[in-house]
């Protein structure tokens, strides 16, 4: 049977419902099957609930990203388990090859991630989660690439997010060019804030998220950075726009 997929590649638990919730929700109610695959499981966090140690905090906050995911409609959500604020100095090879092997198992048309810039805060763990995310993209669709990671499979389309205003206070960054606006409306606005307050370890900052991104509510913007056919730049509204199913 044939389906529409959409992959989100992020750093943190939490990120899926701060940065992508919107569209999680937007194309799992279409009927896209969605995944999220986290890098870390966040343990680098200063709010750490009531956990001793970071093994308690990565099992909560790993808890915590499966209830966000089941409130957005996620279908699959897990975590790799790579070191939190240390992700520019993991092994390259060995993140894109688990990035590589979930694209090759989830086959999605669609991969959405953050920018090399590290969306809108900026994030070093953001930025190079976008750059593992977009290895990966090339590599998955490669036979000459992991080779006993399974089957070649090529997404069709990789998007950045981004944003079109900046946060005071942060580190000087260059977001990429929004070619793309999702609407996600006031319901779904408000069940991306919910989902990210069910990340309870976060809970000093859900006012902050909130507060930060009010000043574009309602939707979500992306970056086409790559399609798999060569194709000229056109602004766009929907991330399936000529995607074909497989």
């Amino acid at each position: 049977m044939k389906v529409l997929r959409l992959l989100c590649i992020t750093a943190h638990p939490d990120d899926e419902a701060a940065g992508f919730g919107g569209t999680l929700q937007l194309y799992a109610e279409r009927g896209v099957e969605t995944s999220v695959v986290c890098l870390t499981a966040g343990t680098a966090a200063r709010n750490r609930g009531s956990a001793k140690n970071d093994a308690e905090l990565a099992e909560m906050r790993t808890r915590e990203l499966g209830d966000s995911c089941r409130l957005l409609g996620v279908k699959h959500c897990e975590v790799l388990g790579y070191q939190d604020a240390h992700l520019d100095r993991a092994d390259l090879y060995a993140v894109v090859g688990d990035l590589v092997k979930r694209m090759r198992e989830i086959r999605p048309q669609v991969v959405i991630t953050f920018g090399p810039d590290g969306g809108m805060t900026g994030h070093l763990d953001h930025a190079m989660a976008g750059v593992f995310a977009t290895i990966a993209y090339e590599w998955a669709g490669r036979e000459d690439r992991y080779p006993e990671l399974g089957a070649a499979h090529a997404p069709q389309k990789l998007y950045y997010h981004t944003s079109d205003y900046k946060l005071p206070g942060r580190q000087a960054m260059s977001p990429p060019v929004a070619t793309a606006r999702i609407d996600i409306g006031k319901e779904r606005f408000e069940k991306k804030i919910q989902a990210f307050a069910l990340h309870k370890t976060q809970q000093p900052l859900v006012e902050r998220v909130r507060k930060n991104l009010k000043q574009s509510p309602f939707e979500e913007l992306y970056h086409l950075a790559c399609t798999r056919e060569p194709r000229r730049g056109e602004f766009e509204t929907d991330l399936l726009e000529g995607v074909k199913e497989e």
